[in-house]
């Protein structure tokens, strides 16, 4: 297992541990997204303000907070119709079932489409930010990612199970409930360490420390683990893979964030090697160019 899980969890931190509350959607005829005032990171927001995020999207604060991501804290922010589009983050998903099975054609009938699609909820930023290009770029960037990870969505569980034992940190306060070897890697990136399986579990207000099998028994469940990383998680890197694909760092950077301790500087060139290709590959089935900064 990479040395990412052993990353900072701080950013999941700022999202509240309750279960996502989703509201019904204001009604559409509501004035026009740029009409709200632009989010701004670390300003304290009150239960009712209305801002427009960096996706053009507009989001209403359902609890008082200090300036969360309305993207990624989602127990914090609801999206909020007005005429900037649709208030269902899974519309319009970027990769169609067909190019999905043509990228994963030995596939794990675990790792289903729809699992994925009913993911996307807890993350509408994801490959719904920027252009078009762009929205395809970082979803060929994850599903490549992703497709390094897992065998081409073959393995749901990581492989050599002498490491079971080895992800349980007893210094963390909350210990280890489920006990001190279920916390391997599960999932399409891979989740593995208590305190990672507890960041992620109270970010998506479910109790992963202590029912981590939900990341190997439900798709959707273990899609968002996967999404959670990408969208929050910086890991050896210096920024989210999320934020790596929309603000053109390039899919370097996203392989330096999941597993660059292990693979990049010429650490281990192949592995790196397979991740741009896979990348490369799926760009081509979106129909879009892969971008420069390929290598990390």
């Amino acid at each position: 297992m990479s040395q990412r899980r052993m990353s900072s969890v701080l950013a999941a931190l700022l999202i509240g541990s309750t279960a996502p509350v989703l509201l019904p959607a204001t009604d559409a005829s509501a004035a026009s997204c740029s009409s709200y005032p632009n989010w701004v990171a670390g300003k304290s927001y009150v239960t009712g303000n209305i801002v427009r995020y960096t996706d053009g999207k507009a989001y209403i604060a359902e609890h008082d907070n200090p300036g969360y991501d309305p993207t990624i804290s989602t127990w914090f922010w609801d999206p909020y119709a007005c005429d900037g589009g649709s208030t269902n983050p899974s519309d319009g998903f970027v990769v169609s079932e067909a190019q999905f099975n043509q990228m994963f054609p030995n596939r794990n009938s675990f790792y289903t489409y729809n699992g994925l699609k009913a993911a996307l909820s807890s993350f509408p930023g994801f490959a719904k930010t920027g252009s078009d290009t762009v929205k395809k770029q970082e979803a060929a960037a994850f599903l490549a990612n992703v497709n390094h990870e897992t065998g081409g969505l073959v393995y749901v569980v990581e492989q050599n199970t002498a490491n079971y034992s080895h992800y349980c940190d007893w210094s963390q306060p909350y210990g280890c409930p489920a006990g001190q070897s279920a916390y391997y890697g599960r999932g399409p990136i891979q989740l593995s360490w208590n305190f990672n399986y507890k960041a992620a579990g109270d970010a998506l207000g479910i109790d992963l420390l202590g029912n981590p099998n939900l990341v190997q028994t439900d798709a959707a469940v273990a899609w968002k683990t996967g999404l959670w990383y990408w969208n929050t998680q910086s890991g050896p890197g210096t920024m989210t893979p999320h934020n790596a694909m929309v603000n053109s760092a390039g899919f370097g950077q996203t392989i330096r964030s999941i597993n660059g301790s292990l693979e990049c500087d010429g650490r281990n060139p192949a592995q790196v090697q397979s991740r741009v290709d896979a990348y490369q590959r799926f760009a081509s089935i979106l129909g879009v160019t892969p971008g420069a900064n390929l290598y990390c």
